[in-house]
């Protein structure tokens, strides 16, 4: 795990960036499914679905609900995680600059103002992440600028079952 002092630069995920305030009860949509098609410690993302898939094995997945990627903003691919970070902090890469020229340098770790909510796994190449989320209600939509977002406490449960290295498939 990595000093989550550190910002993270260069992820293009903020989306629909809105002052949001984290709900009193945690939020989460896991569950057990039937899936096939992965090995065993693999993430899957379903664009389409706005699903993301831990497989486990025995024909079973848990399943959670993600917000994906906006129209023009959606991506397919094999990467892997390469860096885990709890209540990061972080810094809007130039897109979403161009987009919101009123954002800071820096949004600090545990701000409401802070899209990656409670943690962010990085992902080979630092474009995207897995993260959490300031904004709960955006969860099952159309929503980022291409990362994937969580409820709070669907990344902090994924966060604790997968290591850096971690296989990830999207596929739209």
């Amino acid at each position: 795990m990595h000093d989550r002092s550190r910002p993270i630069l260069g992820l293009v995920c903020a989306g629909a960036l809105a002052v949001g305030v984290l709900g009193a009860a945690p939020v989460q949509a896991r569950e057990v499914v039937a899936f096939s098609g992965a090995a065993p410690g693999t993430i899957v993302v379903r664009t389409h679905e706005r699903r993301l898939y831990l497989v486990v094995g025995e024909g079973r997945a848990i399943r959670y609900t993600v917000g994906v990627g906006k129209a023009g903003k959606q991506w397919a691919g094999e990467t892997h995680i390469d860096g885990k970070y709890l209540r990061p902090a972080w810094s809007p890469p130039s897109e979403v600059r161009r987009d919101k020229p009123s954002l800071p340098d820096v949004i600090p770790g545990g701000s409401r103002k802070n899209p990656m909510g409670a943690a962010a796994m990085t992902l080979n190449g630092g474009e995207y992440a897995i993260h959490g989320t300031n904004v709960p209600s955006s969860i099952g939509g159309f929503v980022s600028y291409g990362c994937i977002r969580m409820y709070n406490a669907d990344i902090v449960d994924l966060f604790e079952r997968v290591n850096v290295g971690t296989p990830v498939v999207v596929v739209r």
